[in-house]
């Protein structure tokens, strides 16, 4: 028997390995995967008697990536993304506006934005399906990790093509239930006098909350977290005042908005896409059904 070499590892094998890395044991990669357990064992086994080097250290708290297993990670999820969107693209004819188009977006727009403009889109293109991301953390479309993002700033990279399609405020609201109880606050300095939902750790936020809520330091809030649709949620629930994208709030009349010349922030919203995707049928229909969504 020959020494073994880095040709001898297979794909199956490295996206076993890839799947235990990302999520943390060997059952949680098989249901991802969709094989069994002892499936997923002997797929690594056989990565690590290719590569001649243990990948995990077994024990009691399960499957613990060594620090060079971390770093040959990072290798193989170009090669996953790579082979997710070789598939994507083989889901249709190029001509037609069918198969699978990826999308990235926040978790709010997902939530509260997204579905609605979905169903527009399954109207329209019966043959479409999507596969929706939803993260706060921009997703790595020069690698076609996805096909399309919805960003809340114009990117930068060359190779990316970006439409902007809206400006969407962000203003303060209550329910209607809350103000009953406690009356409406008329100016920012009212604000320390009555529940205010913010946010936790996100720093970005915390400023922002700070120079807006001048009077309302983050111990005083009612409820912290950096969910924007937990604070959706909880404002709708009639727990307090939360900041809120304007044209959200504004479809439930429960909802009445609090101080409504106070300037919060405006979110620069961006559909993007990568150069090579955009004459693409079923990308460009999809990109060209949130714009007009979204200016609609």
């Amino acid at each position: 028997m020959g020494t073994p070499t880095h040709a001898e590892a297979e794909w199956n094998d490295q996206r076993a390995f890839l799947a235990v890395i990302e999520e943390g044991s060997l059952s949680a990669a098989a249901r991802r995967l969709k094989l069994s357990q002892p499936t997923v064992r002997a797929r690594i086994s056989a990565l690590e008697h290719a590569l001649g080097t243990a990948l995990f250290v077994r024990s009691v708290n399960g499957m613990v990536p060594t620090g060079q297993a971390m770093s040959l990670a990072d290798h193989v999820r170009p090669m996953q993304r790579a082979s997710e969107a070789m598939m994507r693209a083989a889901s249709a004819a190029s001509d037609r506006v069918a198969g699978v188009v990826r999308l990235s977006v926040s978790e709010f727009i997902g939530i509260e934005v997204m579905p609605a403009m979905l169903a527009s889109l399954r109207a329209r293109h019966p043959e479409l399906r999507v596969e929706l991301v939803l993260s706060n953390i921009s997703a790595n479309l020069l690698e076609q990790e996805v096909d399309i993002a919805l960003r809340m700033t114009d990117p930068k990279q060359k190779a990316l093509v970006a439409r902007k399609v809206a400006m969407i405020p962000l203003g303060l609201f209550a329910h209607r239930d809350y103000l009953s109880r406690r009356g409406t606050p008329k100016t920012v300095e009212d604000l320390a006098k009555h529940d205010v939902i913010g946010p936790d750790r996100s720093q970005s936020d915390l400023t922002l909350a700070a120079k807006v809520l001048p009077s309302v330091p983050p111990a005083k809030f009612v409820l912290r977290t950096d969910s924007h649709p937990a604070q959706f949620a909880a404002m709708r629930a009639g727990l307090g005042i939360a900041a809120v994208q304007v044209p959200v709030a504004e479809q439930d009349p429960a909802l009445v908005r609090i101080l409504p010349d106070l300037q919060i922030n405006v979110l620069e919203t961006w559909v993007v896409t990568h150069e090579d995707l955009r004459h693409v049928p079923r990308v460009r229909a999809v990109t060209d059904h949130l714009a007009e969504m979204f200016k609609g």
